[in-house]
Parts: C-alpha cells; structure tokens; sequence
C-alpha cells in the first residue's frame, strides 16, 4: 500500500506500463500517453526543478488552465519533494500576487503570455520568487530580466542532470505521510483566501477511501474537465483514476465539453450541480422517453455513473438523471477535508442525501446541527495562521461550517451552509439553499440568491433562463443590470408564487429582482466549482434588494 502520492503514481506507472494513461487533444487530436511515458516525463521535469536548486519544502506554484503539462508538472514538483500550490486559473492580478506572496513560492508555472503577464505585473511584491517556467511560449518583457529566471518547459527537462533523478529517489525516500504535499487557498467570501495545508496522507486517504466507494478500474474512461487548481479535481479525477488505473482523458474546455463527451466516450465523470443543472434544463421540457435518449446520446453508450460535488445538487435534477437511466450520485466535502467526506455509490444511493462516510471518515452532528468530521483526511491547517486552525479543528474533528443531518443508516443530509442561515425579524430561521434549489426547479429560472436576513420578509435575485426568456418575444428593457420590463416581471411573479405554495409563510419570497445576465466566475460571483458566492452577490448588489423593503 503506497504512503506517498509519490508512491501511488510510480506504483500505477511501473503496473501499467504501455497503457494509456492520459488521454489528450493536441493540435484538434486526441493523443495518448502511456503510463511509462507518463512517470518518464514527470521525472524529466522533476530532475529539471532539482537542478534549478529547489529544496525540499519549497513551494512552487501553478498558475495554468487544464492540460497535460499541469498533470505532469504536479508530479514533479511532489517527486521533487516541493510543495504545490495551484492557482485558479480565472484569478485577478491582485489574487495572484497575494497566493504568490503569502505561499513565499520560489518557482511558477504559467501556461501561456496571459498567465505569465498576471505575473510580471506584480514582480516588486514577490521578493521569494526565482523561476519562472512556461508551457507555452510567451514574449519576455524587460521588468523581468535580472529578477526571475525564465524557462520553457523544454528548457527545464533538458536541463537536468544524471544525478538529479539519484536526488529524486533519495528525496522520495525521505517524504513521509505527513509530509505537506500541498496548499490550496479557499475562495473565501470576505478577506483574504486562507491556504489549506494538504499532507501527502492527507490526500492519499482520501483517493483511497474514495476508490473503495467506486467500480472502476484499467478497462474504465473518466472525462475530466472540472479545475484541478481545486482539490475536488485533483482528488477524485487526478489522484483517483491514479489508484484505480483508469484512463484519464482531458476536456480540451467547458465549452467543449459536449464534443469531448461524444468523442471520448467515457465510462464515468465527476462533475458540479451548475453543469447537471444546465443539461436538465435543455431536457426537462421533453416526454420521458425522449428525455431519456437525449441524455443517453449526451453522455454516450458507455457511461455506467456521473458523481456530483462541491455544492447541492437540486433534488429533481438528481431523480430526472436516475429515472432516466443515468446513475448520478451526489458526494461531499470541502477543501479541508481532502476533500471527500461522504459519497453516493451505485451500490449505497439514497437520493435527497450526500451518502454514508467514505472508508477511515467519520461524521458527527453537533448539537447546534454543525457537522463535523474526523479522520486521515482532515488538513494539517491553515497557512501561517494558527488563530483560524484552532477555530476549524477542535480535539481532531474538523468543524465544517455546513448543518446536517445523519439518518439512522449513516446517510448524510445537507441543510444550508452555517453562517449563510438567515434570521428573520419575526425571529424564523431560513436555511436560504433550500429555498434557492425550489426556485431554479422552475424551468424558467436558472440561478436564484435568497437575501433578506434581520429583514421581516425575504426577497431574492433571480437569474432567468434566457433561452426560455427568449421564448416570451417580449423586449428585455434593463437598468443597473435589472429587468424592468413589466410583463416579463409579471410572468416572473406568477411562477415564483407557484413554488412559494410549497413552502411556510416565513419561507415565501415576496419580491424579487431579475437580473439581466447570468452570475459568472469571472466577476467573482462563483467559485471555480461554480458555487455562488452569496454574500458576494449580494452586497453587489445590496442598494437593490434593500430599496425592496422600502
């Protein structure tokens, strides 16, 4: 049994030898990689970061979309006995001075002139940087001669030495299960992003706890397309199909996704509610029969499950899925975690949960409804700030700031994130994310943020489905980004009093704002696993909602 993900990797590549790996589009062509090829080229750049100078502990940071280098460089920098530090690929200027900063990284990745620009802007403010390497070629500005090196990723393979791959073993050697392997920062509401720290164990436990959950093995496809600067990618896709041997094939994007998916072929894929969501309100107005052949011809002939993760999976999106013949099973967890806590498998499903613990986990309520967890995938702690570890891990259970429930099998439910429960005036208490999934069941909503806390009633932000909206033919008139076009508001105030009909008086939405545009990760609206930020949202527009109450 490996203790190391260095371990894991080296393992599968030396067990698998010629079969494909790694399934990657090059030049408009899926290409493929062997696993031998596979932990040759990984080592290559491993010994290339060795060679740099490079010591053990460094951290070296990642700042690259999906591809296969991304694969490859994480390995080397873990066989390289650094630690990695991913960054979302979409973040600001200014985000990525502060990761860079407050990780002290001495090296950075970048994939192409965009990502390397974010860097060179913020020189002065990264005194611990030294290298910078490249995936792509990009045009060396003059802010960057004499400050930081810069290499291609030809360059730093070609420039290790025989020697370096002796260092290599001897440093692999030497990690150990609590080695830190990683540091990921959160996409916190407010202040600044906190780096969770990720031992080797840590995310090892959690690949292989995960893997005893599933059904798949060396004959088994997985598509991958969700970030793997997020440690829900980088568990159950990187890591996972790792353990299990399975071919991992790389999404050339989200917006191909759909070709992606007919090309390949795949047998299974991890994947967020926003994406489910989308695909079901494509279908959803269809008979039953058609709907079933239309999501088969979706996801292909040989699909045998799709997981779901990082934020709730509505409750009719799931049962349409299942009842059309597609098993989609709901997990969850969070970065602390490792990140998976609980998951739905084909063998234990219980829809309108998030599953029983995953094997070596344990879950607990507290008495305030909070759920906590226990166990080798719990973090080593926050980044240069003990204050906030102490707050999140008390006597080793990790408080994971979500209510829930545990029924008497051990199947986990997920009420409402713990901070985000609203009070009203009247003194009720709202667990907003239920009321938010009733409304986007409505097939003319898309996205929907409650807001109304310390208010006698509650209103929401409402993001219509435009193609359905389309279908109206009435003219989209908009101010400060909100609707006013009152018959389109009146067919709206018509449907949401509908779904209120299911809900207590205190829970009812009494008025809302429709927004002209969907909430996007580009404006910091949603996470990079496309959970709203709701306080973010929110305070976007605050003036609005407040004017609602008036």
């Amino acid at each position: 049994m490996p203790t190391t993900l260095c371990q894991l990797h080296r393992d599968a590549c030396r067990r698998l030898g010629v079969a494909t790996a790694i399934r990657f589009r090059r030049n408009g062509v899926y290409q493929d990689l062997s696993w031998h090829d596979y932990r040759q080229a990984a080592d290559h750049a491993a010994a290339g970061l060795i060679s740099l100078g490079l010591s053990p502990g460094d951290r070296v940071a990642i700042l690259s979309e999906n591809r296969l280098e991304w694969l490859l460089a994480d390995h080397a920098m873990l066989s390289a006995a650094t630690v990695t530090v991913p960054l979302h690929a979409p973040l600001s200027v200014a985000q990525v001075s502060f990761q860079l900063s407050h990780s002290g990284a001495r090296a950075v990745f970048v994939s192409d002139q965009n990502q390397a620009d974010k860097v060179t802007q913020v020189l002065a403010e990264l005194p611990d940087l030294r290298w910078l390497i490249h995936f792509d070629s990009i045009n060396i500005t003059g802010n960057i001669t004499g400050r930081v090196e810069t290499l291609s990723w030809k360059q730093l393979a070609d420039g290790a030495s025989p020697t370096d791959h002796e260092t290599i073993a001897r440093r692999e050697a030497d990690l150990r299960g609590d080695s830190l392997a990683t540091i990921i920062y959160t996409s916190g509401t407010t202040g600044d992003p906190k780096g969770v720290m990720l031992s080797h164990d840590n995310v090892l436990s959690n690949a292989l706890g995960t893997a005893a959950a599933v059904e798949f093995g060396p004959d088994d496809v997985m598509l991958s397309w969700l970030p793997y600067s997020h440690v829900y990618a980088r568990t159950v896709d990187h890591y996972l199909s790792t353990q299990l041997g399975s071919t991992l094939a790389l999404a050339e994007s989200l917006d191909t996704l759909l070709d992606d998916l007919a090309e390949i072929q795949p047998t299974w894929m991890n994947g967020v509610p926003r994406f489910y969501e989308k695909v079901w309100a494509k279908v959803e107005s269809l008979s039953p029969d058609d709907r079933r052949q239309a999501l088969h011809s979706i996801f292909g002939p040989r699909f045998k499950q799709l997981s779901s993760g990082g934020a709730p999976l509505p409750g009719h999106v799931c049962r349409g899925f299942n009842e059309a013949g597609i098993p989609l099973l709901e997990g969850y967890g969070l970065t602390e975690s490792s990140p998976v806590i609980s998951f739905n498998s084909r063998a234990r499903n219980r829809l309108g949960t998030v599953g029983p613990a995953i094997k070596g986990v344990e879950i607990r309520i507290a008495p305030d409804g909070e759920i906590l967890t226990r166990g080798p995938h719990v973090m080593q702690g926050y980044w240069k700030n003990d204050a906030a570890t102490a707050e999140v891990i008390v006597d080793g259970w990790l408080k994971t700031g979500d209510v829930g429930e545990l029924d008497a099998d051990g199947y986990l439910s997920i009420t409402d994130r713990k901070k985000d429960l609203m009070i009203t005036s009247t003194g009720k208490n709202i667990a907003p994310g239920q009321i938010e999934r009733l409304l986007a069941s409505d097939p003319d909503i898309d996205q929907a943020v409650l807001y109304g806390d310390g208010r006698s009633y509650l209103t929401a932000l409402v993001v219509p489905n435009f193609e359905r909206l389309a279908q109206l033919d009435h003219e989209i008139q908009s101010t400060g980004g909100i609707v006013s076009t009152p018959a389109i508001i009146a067919h709206y105030q018509q449907r949401i009093n509908a779904l209120m009909q299911s809900v207590s008086g205190p829970e009812q939405v009494k008025k809302f704002l429709l927004l002209d545009r969907p909430l996007q990760m580009a404006d910091e609206e949603l996470t990079a696993t496309q959970k709203v930020r709701r306080r973010f949202v929110t305070a976007k527009y605050e003036t609005q909602l407040a004017a609602l109450y008036d």
